[in-house]
């Protein structure tokens, strides 16, 4: 089989109703909202089967990220890579938490019997790019509960209470690792995780969904079960700041699930990566990627994947831009 013509990917963004959502989305990408629903996710890369990401630029536009892997995962992966994995790893989103989610929890490795055949694991980061007047996360725990106080706390309907939680600034970032409850409201974040939706929910603030007129199911026994009691008072983390001539960078996570960068400047500096993956969010102003004497635009909300064979490319501002590189597991460099 011939190889296919790859070049940096963008794809279209999947906008998902939810009933903590809002409208917030519509500042961050330029795609219209869905109207009148309360948008809660947008899924800006998504190997799932039942919502595929779309290319939206180039000859390969309208192909998804599923079949682009079929036909082509060594240009993509690359060989080191290659082998581990059966679908794209990561599920990128930005989220607009204008209520506050279900308190929620994602099973670990070690919880299998708690994880759907075909789905994995969740580990899951955010890094805040707006927030309300009521801004929060809760991540973890607070110190001393355990899963007896946890449960007369859902019989009196005070999980609340049992939480760990911290008002963020905008550019702060919090790791969930699997196994820790959480939620957070009236933020807009950017979220990667594993690629997986598997989501047990603890606690839902004994509110009723508008469109059906119930409340959502809970899955509390699942949730307990799943729950690691030693994730407790869970704050921001601390980037790493790494200094490259004009270019701020901050590495931000660095985990076996993924890597984040932040990337802060105003001239040319350089992105990708030879022989491996990385992937590409604006996130505050533009510019364009540099690969075989062609540019590809990177506005504010895009997501660009920069294939294995791609490699290492340039990125060229126009004026202040703000973008997030992201590494798949198994590259830590």
């Amino acid at each position: 089989m011939s190889e296919l013509k790859l070049y940096p990917l963008k794809f279209e963004p999947i906008y998902q109703y939810r009933i903590w959502g809002g409208r917030r989305l519509a500042d961050l990408l330029s795609k219209p909202l869905p109207p009148n629903d309360p948008i809660g996710e947008a899924w800006i890369l998504s190997d799932r089967d039942d919502h595929p990401s779309k290319v939206i630029n180039g000859s390969l536009k309208g192909k998804t990220i599923t079949g682009l892997l079929e036909v082509a995962g060594e240009q993509i992966y690359g060989r080191e890579l290659l082998a581990h994995f059966k679908r794209f790893p990561l599920l990128l989103k930005f989220l607009d938490a204008q209520k506050v989610l279900s308190v929620q929890v994602h099973p670990s490795e070690d919880k299998k019997q708690y994880i759907p055949p075909g789905e994995s694991a969740k580990t899951e980061a955010w890094v805040v790019l707006q927030k309300g007047d009521e801004g929060r996360i809760y991540a973890g725990l607070k110190p001393g509960t355990t899963e007896h106080t946890l449960r007369q706390s859902l019989a009196k309907h005070t999980v609340g209470d049992d939480l760990a939680s911290f008002k963020p600034e905008i550019g702060e970032s919090v790791f969930i690792k699997a196994g820790t409850v959480h939620t957070l409201q009236d933020l807009v974040v950017f979220e990667i995780q594993q690629n997986s939706d598997v989501t047990y929910r603890l606690y839902d603030w004994d509110r009723v969904d508008e469109k059906t007129g119930k409340p959502r199911d809970l899955q509390v026994e699942e949730a307990i079960a799943c729950i690691d009691f030693n994730q407790v008072n869970i704050g921001p983390v601390k980037p790493v700041v790494e200094k490259d001539g004009s270019v701020l960078r901050e590495k931000i996570f660095d985990s076996d699930k993924f890597i984040l960068w932040r990337l802060t400047a105003e001239s040319t500096f350089k992105v990708g990566k030879a022989t491996v993956p990385r992937i590409l969010v604006g996130i505050a102003g533009e510019g364009n990627v540099v690969y075989d004497n062609e540019q590809y635009n990177l506005n504010k909300g895009d997501v660009m994947l920069l294939p294995a064979i791609v490699g290492e490319c340039e990125f060229s501002p126009k004026g202040k831009a703000v973008i997030l590189e992201i590494g798949l597991p198994y590259v830590k460099n």
